[in-house]
């Protein structure tokens, strides 16, 4: 299977494609002075991708990072990918932005389980534990550093350690520390989320269509926060 896929629920614009489960495209383009460029790279590296493949023609499969992640980028890249499944026919499936990390996070360190960690911002984190293929181990969660401690203590008590990465992983390095947990450093590759993860995860899902497109935030949006707080809302 053709399989094309991105995620813009981090910081990272990250798109590839796959062709049998051989990679045969992968690009990221960064944030640019702390701003996201999803809006700008993800539709011209898309069609980068595709013609790697041989042209959306040739494409079976687009697959998009549902996230937890940023609500803007999660947005963008969920619609983005209904969009490109409405105009083309092309299945489409969303899969974990968490899932897609672990699966990275295994193959880079040969750990049986990991803790994935995205960096929530408001001091806070989004991950989950899965194994080493990428499979969840329970629940989702969002969380500041001294909660995170704890989940971790408590899967070090139920089996291996988890490796733990991600951005998250990179912004509370010094608490994980302290309490005696390793992680690599900020420019290790195992912190980053690869695109190849996000379409080897989305070829072997079983279900597929718009359905499985729902965003997974997990918290309420700054922006509904601060209508909150400014007492804007009915």
């Amino acid at each position: 299977m053709k399989v094309l896929g991105f995620d813009t629920a981090t910081d990272d614009t990250v798109v590839a494609a796959s062709d049998g489960g051989r990679p045969v495209f992968e690009g990221t383009v960064p944030p640019n002075e702390g701003r996201p460029l999803h809006s700008q790279a993800l539709l011209a590296m898309a069609g980068e991708a595709a013609d790697a493949l041989g042209g959306w023609e040739e494409v079976g499969r687009i697959v998009v990072g549902a996230g937890p992640g940023t609500f803007t980028g999660i947005r963008i890249g969920v619609a983005t990918a209904a969009g490109l499944a409405a105009s083309s026919g092309i299945t489409v499936v969303g899969v974990s932005t968490l899932s897609a990390l672990a699966l990275g996070i295994g193959e880079l360190t040969g750990a049986d389980r990991v803790m994935p960690l995205v960096d929530a911002r408001r001091g806070e984190v989004f991950g989950c534990l899965h194994d080493g293929e990428g499979r969840p181990i329970g629940e989702s969660f969002v969380c500041g550093p001294e909660e995170l401690v704890e989940r971790l203590s408590d899967a070090d008590r139920a089996g291996p350690v988890p490796v733990v990465a991600g951005s998250g992983a990179v912004r509370f390095r010094d608490e994980l520390l302290r309490a005696g947990l390793e992680t690599e450093p900020a420019g290790s590759s195992v912190h980053r989320l690869a695109g190849r993860s996000i379409c080897e995860l989305g070829a072997t899902a079983e279900r597929t269509g718009t359905e499985t497109l729902k965003p997974l935030y997990l918290r309420v949006p700054d922006a509904q926060l601060w209508l909150e707080r400014d007492g804007k809302t009915n």
